[in-house]
């Protein structure tokens, strides 16, 4: 599937298969795609994110984001979700009770959003039309991809996406902020650090030693990237 990732400014990580760190908060963005479909991993900070994104993805592959997965249910992964307008949303169960307006909008506010836009993303804020208890397999056209509840972690609901392996292609799991890269891992209220070491413990399970994996913020890194971070948040919320 050629695609020229590079002239959108996102990064080419296998056959069909990129993703772009967004500004401000470097947060990653993700598309998959197959046959007749598209799938995006999380949607950005605001609705003028996910507009970027959603015209970026049309010029890349010439059609619309059919499926939506969201990693987990902080303000500048969820915001721009309303951008995409018949796609079927994804996150992990339970997801929508963390999903509240006010919420979203103090958070993007809090974090330096302005209140214009914040107020406008958080008005039209979209709860998954799909729950993911345990796992769940996306039909992607010639293409699966499996969605895997994996926290909770660094909030109450995470979830990762595994792209299986494909002609030149590794097999490439999407973390959220359960794997940070750009600096130490940030764990808010919501975060359930004493399950955090064992919500990466099942991304390297899912993956395995020669995945690609692509944290929430951050570079790509690989396993034992992921299995040294396991061990340093275990030896910081005294997990064993």
């Amino acid at each position: 599937m050629d695609v020229r990732w590079e002239e959108f400014g996102w990064e080419r990580l296998g056959d069909g298969v990129g993703r772009r760190r967004l500004p401000i908060w470097d947060a990653t963005a993700a598309l998959v795609a197959g046959e007749d479909s598209l799938l995006l991993c999380d949607t950005g900070a605001t609705l003028r994110e996910g507009a970027e994104l959603r015209a970026q993805a049309e010029a890349l592959f010439g059609r619309r984001v059919t499926h939506i997965a969201l990693s987990h249910p902080h303000f500048d992964h969820v915001l721009g979700t309303a951008a995409f307008s018949g796609a079927q949303v994804y996150g992990a169960v339970g997801i929508e009770r963390a999903l509240s307006r006010e919420a979203m909008r103090a958070a993007a506010v809090g974090h330096g959003v302005s209140g214009q836009d914040a107020a406008e993303a958080a008005d039209v804020l979209v709860l998954p039309h799909h729950a993911v208890c345990g796992e769940w397999t996306l039909e992607l056209g010639g293409r699966q991809v499996l969605l895997a509840n994996v926290g909770p972690g660094h909030s109450g609901h995470d979830l990762a996406v595994l792209v299986p392996a494909r002609g030149d292609s590794p097999e490439i799991v999407f973390c959220g902020d359960l794997v940070e890269e750009s600096g130490e891992p940030q764990a808010g209220t919501d975060a359930l650090t004493s399950r955090w070491p064992a919500a990466l413990d099942r991304l390297l399970s899912l993956g395995g030693e020669d995945a690609v994996y692509v944290p929430g913020h951050g570079a790509v890194v690989d396993a034992a990237f992921v299995r040294a971070q396991r061990d340093q948040l275990a030896v910081r919320f005294g997990v064993s």
